[in-house]
């Protein structure tokens, strides 16, 4: 019996790397490599599976915005940025042998006409308890639940 399909939002600060970067990867599907927080690790490595679907968020910028939909096409695999000794990512504690950190590949979806910005999303009922909206909330991988997904589409529409 398939497992449902989990949701997620992915922050990306769009100077480095914008959902319009990735609708110019191959196939529009790149990893999601260089994430350094235990937490989001973990969401990446035991929670993201194959097809889950996933909101681009971009961060840091002028209006921060929920700006798309990728979707997971590859699970987690170790991240090999962590081992460029002249990397931004670079990891001394993460090796071949025993992996720090890993990465999942993600493939656009759509990219949405309108950026959903976080001030509107403030505003809907249906989302006052999404964690992208929780104040001090800093993970650059996040769940998602089902009802915000959707709400979340309905407002891109």
């Amino acid at each position: 019996m398939p497992k449902e399909q989990k949701c997620w939002l992915v922050k990306t600060e769009p100077e480095s790397f914008s959902i319009q970067d990735l609708a110019k990867q191959p196939k529009q599907t790149t990893c999601w490599s260089g994430v350094r927080n235990y937490q989001a690790r973990n969401f990446m490595r035991d929670g993201m599976k194959l097809g889950d679907r996933v909101l681009v968020y971009h961060s840091s910028t002028d209006e921060p915005a929920i700006v798309g939909t990728a979707t997971i096409a590859r699970e987690s695999y170790p991240d090999d940025t962590a081992w460029d000794k002249k990397g931004n990512y670079y990891d001394p504690a993460s090796t071949p042998e025993n992996p720090r950190w890993f990465m999942v590949d993600i493939r656009l979806e759509k990219i949405f006409k309108q950026p959903l910005p976080l001030a509107q999303l403030r505003g809907v009922p249906a989302l006052k308890e999404m964690e992208l909206l929780r104040k001090g909330s800093r993970l650059s991988v996040q769940p998602v639940r089902k009802a915000e997904f959707e709400a979340i589409m309905k407002l891109a529409k």
